[in-house]
């Protein structure tokens, strides 16, 4: 199965983030404030978009956001290679470090991609977070 990934719209992003995440609120809930800002990407398969992840660079940091898979395209590796995917373009900015509020039942799948948990732990719309980042360093 061939897939692709490519640079979309923020509105496409938001569709799949809508689906996927908090399909029971509002549209403008997934809606993040800066996604002006940000360079979303989507892995599409038969000329569908079924992952999405947003990266927002600040200087030499970049944060991966609204991270999400069709759920009946989950546990195929198509999430793995959007993730590695956004971590190579962020190293291609210069970044020497990039990281994410990972959801707590997520963990061990970031820590695959060599990220490592903080100790900053939050709670938000009754789920729990943990940010975990991975440094590049000067290579």
């Amino acid at each position: 199965m061939e897939v692709t990934i490519e640079k979309i719209e923020k509105e496409t992003a938001w569709e799949i983030r809508h689906k996927v995440m908090w399909p029971e609120k509002d549209l403008t809930y997934i809606k993040l404030t800066d996604d002006e800002l940000g360079i979303h990407y989507g892995l599409i398969k038969e000329n569908k978009v079924i992952s999405v992840i947003s990266l927002f660079i600040n200087k030499e940091e970049a944060q991966f956001r609204k991270f999400a898979t069709l759920q009946s395209e989950q546990a195929k590796g198509y999430g793995s290679l959007l993730l590695e995917n956004t971590i190579v373009e962020a190293k291609k900015f210069g970044v020497k470090k990039i990281w994410c509020n990972a959801r707590k039942n997520k963990v061990d799948f970031y820590k695959k991609f060599g990220l490592v948990e903080t100790e900053i732990n939050f709670t938000k719309g009754g789920k729990s977070y943990v940010i975990m980042e991975k440094e590049f360093g000067n290579k």
